[in-house]
């Protein structure tokens, strides 16, 4: 099944996520850029700090932690030795254009850590056949996100709806490389239902997904996650769609495909 992610800095959260089903804790660094971008969004700017990659680390057993810098800039290579000194299994480099740019950050890693490029441009996702091809990358991440906007898009999962993400995704699959994208709400809630991007994810062969703000409730500290979200029984509830959606017939994969393309089509009728 699909590895569920969660982006937090609170070491007591990120403990509480990894004994409730989640697989990979996400620290997230990436600020450069970022505010020009989504600050006209109700996007999440994070505010982590270098020094919460070994704060989380330390209480982790069995979670992998990924940690997303910044774009490559003057001051990469002290991010990445940084990053790793702190015990990032993974690190993520996140708006780039070319796959060049992914092999100087390669180089900049020299084999310390898993490489994750988060093609969330259009130029970096035409250049998919080469990116899959530099050494070090041991997976891709689609960002939705920036990838809409970057394709003046009016809506998050239009990539995904009109086929682009499949043509991103063939490429990788064919490298024999894993991939996720984008983010996934409670089943039953989100703009598109948690169990219809699932469904989507599954159509793919996906193998990862961040779970959104709206899963938590935008909670920030252990309390209040436990207070508006019962982490494990809302993943029960995503694994047991899962499992549900994997019993599909291939005619009925493609009806529900064609479901998530209207439910999509319909939000984007409405941003008109």
């Amino acid at each position: 099944m699909i590895k569920f992610m969660l982006i937090t800095n609170d070491p007591d959260v990120a403990k509480y996520a990894e004994l409730s089903g989640v697989g990979r804790i996400f620290v997230d660094l990436e600020v450069l850029g970022k505010q020009e971008r989504q600050g006209h969004l109700d996007t999440l700017i994070s505010q982590h700090a270098m020094a919460d990659v070994a704060k989380v680390k330390q209480c982790l057993t069995q979670a992998e932690l990924l940690v997303r810098l910044n774009p490559l800039h003057p001051g990469s290579k002290v991010e990445v030795d940084e990053a790793i000194a702190g015990g990032a299994d993974l690190l993520m480099l996140p708006m780039f254009r070319s796959a060049d740019e992914v092999r100087q950050f390669s180089e900049l890693v020299d084999g310390r850590a898993k490489i994750v490029p988060l093609v969330e441009t259009y130029g970096a996702a035409k250049s998919i056949d080469e990116i899959v091809s530099v050494s070090g990358i041991t997976e891709i991440y689609i960002g939705l996100n920036d990838l809409h906007l970057d394709m003046k898009l009016n809506f998050m999962f239009e990539p995904l709806a009109n086929g682009f993400v499949d043509q991103v995704a063939e490429t990788i699959k064919a490298a024999g490389l894993p991939f996720g994208f984008g983010g996934i709400a409670r089943v039953g809630e989100g703009a598109i239902p948690g169990e219809m991007v699932l469904g989507e994810h599954l159509r793919l062969k996906s193998s990862s997904v961040i779970l959104s703000r709206t899963f938590h409730r935008n909670s920030e500290n252990v309390l209040e996650f436990k207070t508006n979200c019962n982490l494990k029984e809302e993943l029960h509830k995503l694994l047991a769609a899962g499992r549900t959606l994997e019993l599909r017939r291939a005619d009925e994969v493609m009806t529900d495909n064609q479901r998530f393309k209207n439910a999509v089509a319909e939000i984007v009728a409405g941003k008109k």
